[in-house]
């Protein structure tokens, strides 16, 4: 239960944090992820975690952290999906089209995270299924919450129609989200007569692709849409998995040749069956690496392919870390034994 909400400024180095609550009178820090950046010497290790189905228990998230927690990770990065429909057969023989939301929640898991773990939680913000007053309001609610990080996405089509289609008065790409919570932050809301406005303290991440985004003509022309995120206002960038370091080293090379020079984080994935071999480059558009593709065809059973996948997230970890990136972020997908295990070799 949040109760007994303080502002303190505590200063340590060149950072400033806020003490913004308590809880059951033992005070909690939030920190930008950006801070928790600044603020370390050595690589930090972050998560993303699934909401669960709905109807379902928030215990499951917590089974998923729990082992993580010796750990420290600095931040838990909490996904959102958006609608599907379904048609229902009715009375009378006719369908009748129903939205469903499979797995709700992100905003108040976000806030069970910080409650229970005293760690900083960053909800995903899409713009699929959302008006500019419905993001506006979500994003107030997070400030409400004392929750300040959030990673701004456009978000997936919706799986029966075959390409992106914003709300009406909704936003049509991530840069757009990006440019509504920086006049936030500057005070400035969707509706001119409100007044006293006050500031949020938002930290903005957003997306990038060192294998491209699917919809983006040419790497060069990505490249400059991430550019743009950038120069509205984007803090930090988390990448898009994938299986090869040097597409992440030559990503990063190209984001400094644009003038991109926010902290980049590389997103990892461990991978734990044979399916997952064919599945992930069609689902996230990305490349398995030919050495691991072989490998993965002589492992007889999935068990045997996550002893790969481990070994393999483990070298990668290790190369990336000895190269200094601030931060390695798991796509933990609800589960954490695999990410233990990788953790417990490079932490």
């Amino acid at each position: 239960m949040i109760c007994n909400a303080k502002i303190n400024e505590i200063k340590s180095g060149n950072s400033t944090f806020n003490r913004i609550c308590t809880f059951d009178s033992a005070y909690t820090l939030t920190m930008k992820v950006t801070d928790h950046l600044k603020a370390s010497k050595s690589t930090l290790f972050s998560i993303e975690i699934l909401p669960p189905l709905k109807g379902k228990s928030i215990t499951s998230i917590y089974e998923g952290i729990d082992p993580l927690m010796e750990f420290k990770p600095s931040f838990v990065d909490v996904t959102y999906h958006r609608e599907e429909y379904v048609y229902k057969k009715r009375d009378g023989g006719y369908l009748e089209k129903v939205s469903i939301r499979k797995r709700p929640g992100t905003v108040g898991i976000c806030a069970a995270i910080m409650n229970r773990y005293h760690i900083d939680a960053v909800p995903h913000i899409i713009c699929g299924g959302f008006t500019k007053e419905e993001t506006e309001s979500a994003l107030i609610d997070l400030q409400f919450l004392g929750i300040e990080n959030v990673l701004l996405l456009r978000g997936d089509a919706i799986k029966t129609e075959s390409a992106f289609v914003p709300e009406p008065n909704g936003h049509n790409y991530a840069i757009d989200l990006v440019k509504q919570v920086v006049e936030m932050n500057k005070g400035l809301y969707l509706h001119e007569d409100v007044v006293d406005m006050a500031p949020t303290h938002f930290c903005v991440g957003v997306a990038g692709y060192p294998e491209k985004h699917f919809e983006a003509p040419n790497l060069y022309a990505d490249m400059q849409f991430l550019k743009a995120k950038v120069d509205a206002g984007a803090d930090y960038i988390v990448t898009q998995m994938f299986f090869d370091n040097q597409k992440f080293f030559e990503f990063k090379s190209k984001c400094k040749e644009a003038g991109i020079n926010v902290p980049i984080i590389p997103g990892l994935k461990i991978l734990t069956s044979k399916k997952q071999i064919l599945a992930l480059p069609k689902l996230f558009h990305i490349d398995v690496p030919q050495d691991l593709f072989v490998e993965v065809e002589k492992c007889k059973d999935d068990k045997e392919v996550r002893e790969l996948g481990i070994r393999w997230c483990i070298q990668q970890s290790k190369e990336l870390v000895k190269a200094g990136v601030p931060c390695l972020h798991f796509y933990t997908m609800g589960t954490s034994e695999t990410t233990r295990r990788v953790a417990s070799e490079v932490f």
